[in-house]
């Protein structure tokens, strides 16, 4: 009897290791990890795409982890105290990640990033430790959920390039913004009220850039011809140094470079000098815009008319501000002005001057998607149009020998009369997401549409009889899905970006004539005189390309600033500026005229 009892007694210290090792049903996890593999590999393959984005980034880790909590519960087979203390310990060190991360590791991040590895480690731990005891399983599995929760703590995620790949940093490495502040504590600030006779009224002259993408908002620069070989004349630097983030780019009047950026906690319009890259004045408004993906600052570009500056913040805020001095004249709210929410990635529009009239987009309700302001006293004149998305500025046209006012919408092209907002003519296109690039003019009939990601190019032809607007689509293709990169047009083919592919298409049709990578989600300017393209590339780099419709040609290229570059690089007066969030910089670019005289040097050197 004694030695049955001694059995018995030895059955539970040998048993509890097997038992619960078979318990444990682990197939259907490894099923999910899998479908979370799939998911990723799709979102990262091809084109970026909204659908890429949303689903196989934010959507599907966030499935993912629900099924993995609810397999735990009522499929896992463990005791229930396991169940429990398992998702008890996976929401407590999620929660408290969030709240130790805060704004350095947003909860999009965190579901990009931190959620695919949480199910990767829970479901490969429990396969590797299946040879261990219980007990040590479970420790390891809390250790697992404590130590992704300390890591994704330390970083801190410094916006998003074209491609949603996050740059990630250790949160206490300082950001561009923080050296800047940090350098701008010793520097001895400008007076903002300049009383100088030499700028006391400037005026527009011959080869200023007056705002967004120059005078006509076409990207395109005439009168100008440049050396392309950079190899042996490159480009020569005159300054450079940091900048708070943004993405404006520059108006330029004769050595006066106007721009918009993001100090801390408050927002800027400033002048520098052109020669020199010296700070003029600045303006200053209390507010601050951020998200993930872009991350702070102001997204419009400042417009030059007649002695005055318009700038819009990514708040709203627009500001009329004297050009030579900074003084401010008056300011509009265009949110409170329109009804209209802060959009996901800030207001963008780039104030634009016609007819005494300073129009934006602001995508109000109700027949408020576009404000326009007497210039002179800031009082709103009128709102119209419809479309609740867009991050496209207005811009002038001439058609059926009528001058007009054009902002494109996720509602689709709306055409108004500048002095009243009376709608000429539209064209429907709706898409679920916003519009970004500018419509492109291409006669005083033919007017191009892009829309990014899964949307398209289409051309329109518009003709006037009497007071009907006839507005016939000539074709729309998807081979061009210009997102936020604006294009350009040269002769009958129009250069521009899908998504991070350049390429050339052809107007009579839409289809493609050559397409190209190596450049990013860049933007591009048309050289007119030399039939040149000059792109600066997402990384900061500046190429030469030849606007020919045969073959792409990549005539120079040299590297410019550093870091994320989405600004719209700007030339004037045989300068060209560029800048992104992070350092600003001005380079003289070699001129064309002393080419034929080398040519002929070196000729007579040979002979």
């Amino acid at each position: 009897m004694s030695e049955v009892v001694t059995q018995v007694d030895s059955i539970p210290t040998e048993l509890p290791k097997e038992v619960d090792r078979n318990r444990l049903r682990l197939w259907p996890a490894i099923v999910i990890l899998a479908a979370l593999g799939v998911a990723r590999v799709w979102a990262s393959t091809g084109e970026p795409a909204p659908s890429k984005f949303f689903g196989g980034l934010i959507i599907a880790p966030m499935i993912v982890t629900l099924l993995l909590n609810l397999w735990w519960l009522f499929g896992s087979r463990l005791r229930w105290g396991d169940r429990l203390l398992g998702v008890g310990a996976f929401l407590t060190v999620a929660a408290a990640t969030m709240k130790i991360a805060g704004k350095n590791f947003p909860p999009m991040a965190l579901i990009m990033y931190a959620l695919p590895v949480v199910a990767l480690i829970w479901v490969g731990w429990l396969i590797l430790s299946w040879t261990l005891a219980w007990p040590v399983r479970r420790i390891g599995l809390l250790l697992s959920f404590l130590a992704v929760g300390a890591y994704y703590s330390l970083l801190r995620v410094d916006g998003m390039d074209g491609s949603f790949t996050s740059n990630i940093n250790w949160k206490w490495t300082p950001t561009p913004e923080a050296k800047l502040l940090s350098e701008l504590k010793t520097v001895s600030k400008p007076s903002s009220s300049i009383e100088s006779a030499s700028i006391a009224d400037l005026t527009l002259s011959e080869g200023d850039w007056s705002g967004f993408r120059g005078p006509q908002r076409n990207g395109q620069l005439d009168g100008v011809r440049i050396r392309s070989d950079w190899e042996k004349v490159p480009p020569r630097e005159l300054w450079r140094h940091r900048v708070g983030p943004g993405w404006s780019s520059f108006a330029v009047v004769g050595n006066r470079l106007f721009t918009q950026e993001q100090r801390g906690e408050d927002e800027f319009v400033i002048c520098y000098d052109a020669d020199n890259g010296e700070e003029v004045w600045s303006h200053r408004d209390t507010t601050r815009f951020e998200e993930v993906v872009a991350g702070p600052g102001p997204r419009a570009t400042p417009t030059f008319h007649e002695g005055r500056i318009y700038a819009m913040g990514a708040n709203g805020r627009l500001n009329c501000l004297n050009a030579a001095t900074g003084k401010l004249y008056w300011g509009a709210d265009i949110a409170a002005d329109s009804q209209a929410k802060i959009p996901q990635w800030g207001f963008s529009s780039s104030p634009f001057v016609l007819q005494d009239l300073v129009s934006v987009y602001a995508g109000g309700p109700d027949g408020k998607a576009v404000l326009a302001y007497h210039i002179d006293s800031g009082k709103l004149a009128w709102s119209s149009g419809e479309g609740l998305q867009s991050y496209c500025s207005t811009q002038a046209a001439r058609i059926g020998e009528v001058e007009q006012l054009l902002i494109a919408t996720n509602t689709g092209l709306f055409s108004f009369d500048p002095g009243s907002g009376v709608v000429f003519w539209k064209n429907e296109w709706p898409v679920e997401q916003a519009r970004v690039v500018q419509p492109t003019v291409l006669s005083d009939t033919d007017v191009l549409l892009g829309t990014g990601m899964a949307g398209g190019t289409r051309r329109l032809h518009v003709t006037r009889d009497g007071d009907k607007w006839n507005v016939e689509e000539l074709w729309t293709t998807k081979s061009i899905k210009p997102y936020y990169n604006d294009l350009v047009v040269s002769g009958d083919y129009l250069y521009g970006f899908d998504g991070s592919v350049f390429m050339c298409v052809s107007l009579a049709d839409g289809k493609i004539k050559w397409r190209a990578r190596g450049y990013g989600n860049g933007q591009v300017l048309l050289l007119a005189d030399d039939q040149q393209l000059l792109i600066l590339t997402e990384t900061g780099e500046v190429a030469l390309v030849a606007a020919k419709p045969e073959t792409h040609e990549e005539i120079a290229k040299i590297k410019a600033i550093e870091g994320k570059t989405w600004n719209h690089p700007v030339i004037a007066h045989g300068k060209l500026f560029i800048r992104n969030a992070e350092e600003m910089a001005c380079f003289e670019l070699p001129v064309a005229e002393s080419i034929p005289a080398e040519k002929s040097e070196s000729e007579s050197e040979s002979n």
